[in-house]
């Protein structure tokens, strides 16, 4: 890597930040192993002028998904399930779950059972916690256990039959609650014992502590063009703790956290002398999952892998994975990690923002980093 050209990764950030499109972000880039950029700009907040700083503090959003396919992957490995397995085998709730193909039809019963690979591989039917469906049934609710959202998501109609489409959807949050009935641990505990402690990531959790509330990002939202101004996404914050423990969207993290789980998947399950997933397990889950037919109805050039990162399957890939194998994911309000094995890089950009992306700042940090590639 080209420390010079980096230097044009981080101009690009400062921009960013001077024109006022976001407060601030960190930035990390992994080559062959070892860290070769970590660069927070800009602040944390434009109320308190806290600035940003290496252990800033993100709401990750959907980047937990990774880390839930990891629990769960290292549960199968255990012989705890088959992936096969219908998911009524060990949550009685979805034996009586219905299919409604239209909004106003009448319901029925699926063609078949939802998988644990459907439910990694988002082919359930299940729906988006933000789908009018979901938000009309209160489908998701940080105030009940994990229990609870089961018998929630139960009782919504699904979308399609099991295994004809990919729709992205909460099916990760009810596999942090089969995490529990295979480990017999509570999500989070599991969580921590068995991945974040044995990776280092002490600053990863499911909600922050009030002794570290100084380093949360604040998220910020402009509408319209309009100045950023502070935006509140959730009713249940993360400075307090939730009943509802989300494998899909539940985790705050920082920029060196990630990126030390990020090296785990690029070196196929291990770091630091610490193998969590043998490395047959960690390529099936970064390489594409979805079968053809349904691969080509999501477009045919990103596939998903049962490790819940997209993953690029041919060249003319666009947005932020754009190499074929380059596998990742991002995060609702302004976070993305993108791992390419044949370059052996990993790059993650963490922000606060709505929209998460403002003027394609993903692709544009990308593109600088990938411009310092020298070797």
């Amino acid at each position: 890597m080209s420390a010079d050209r980096l230097q044009a990764a981080t101009a690009l950030l400062r921009q960013f930040v001077a024109d006022r499109k976001i407060s601030g972000a960190v930035a990390a880039v992994a080559r062959r192993g070892k860290v070769v950029y970590l660069e927070p700009v800009g602040l944390q907040s434009f109320e308190t002028r806290a600035p940003m700083t290496e252990r800033s503090l993100f709401r990750i959003y959907s980047m937990t998904k990774a880390v839930t396919a990891v629990a769960v992957m290292m549960l199968q490995e255990a012989g705890k399930f088959r992936l096969a397995d219908p998911a009524a085998r060990y949550l009685p709730e979805f034996k009586d779950v219905m299919v409604q193909d239209t909004p106003d039809g009448p319901k029925r019963r699926p063609a078949r059972e939802i998988t644990i690979e459907d439910l990694l591989l988002h082919t359930s039917g299940l729906s988006h916690r933000t789908s009018e469906l979901y938000r009309r049934l209160q489908v998701r609710d940080r105030t009940v256990a994990l229990p609870q959202f089961v018998v929630s998501i139960t009782r919504a109609p699904l979308m399609e039959d099991p295994g004809t489409r990919f729709r992205y959807s909460e099916g990760t949050t009810v596999l942090g609650r089969l995490v529990e009935v295979w480990s017999g641990k509570p999500f989070d505990v599991f969580v921590t014992e068995r991945i974040l402690r044995p990776l280092g990531m002490s600053d990863t959790s499911f909600w922050v502590a009030p002794a570290a509330q100084s380093r949360l990002v604040t998220v910020y939202q402009s509408s319209q063009g309009g100045p950023l101004a502070p935006f509140e996404i959730e009713e249940v914050p993360f400075t307090q703790q939730p009943k509802l423990l989300e494998g899909a969207v539940g985790l705050v993290s920082t920029v060196p956290d990630f990126l030390r789980f990020s090296q785990m998947l690029l070196n196929k399950g291990e770091l630091g002398g610490v193998r969590l997933l043998s490395a047959r397990t960690a390529e099936t889950m970064t390489e594409n999952g979805l079968p053809a037919p349904v691969l080509q109805q999501r477009g045919g050039a990103m596939g998903w892998g049962l490790g819940n990162v997209d993953v690029v399957v041919t060249p003319n890939a666009r947005g932020y994975l754009t190499s074929p194998g380059e596998y990742g994911w991002d995060g609702s309000a302004g976070t993305f990690f993108a791992i390419d094995p044949a370059k052996q890089t990993v790059v993650i950009l963490m922000t606060q923002n709505v929209p998460a992306s403002p003027d394609l700042l993903r692709q544009k940090f990308k593109a600088a980093v990938l411009q310092a590639l020298v070797d």
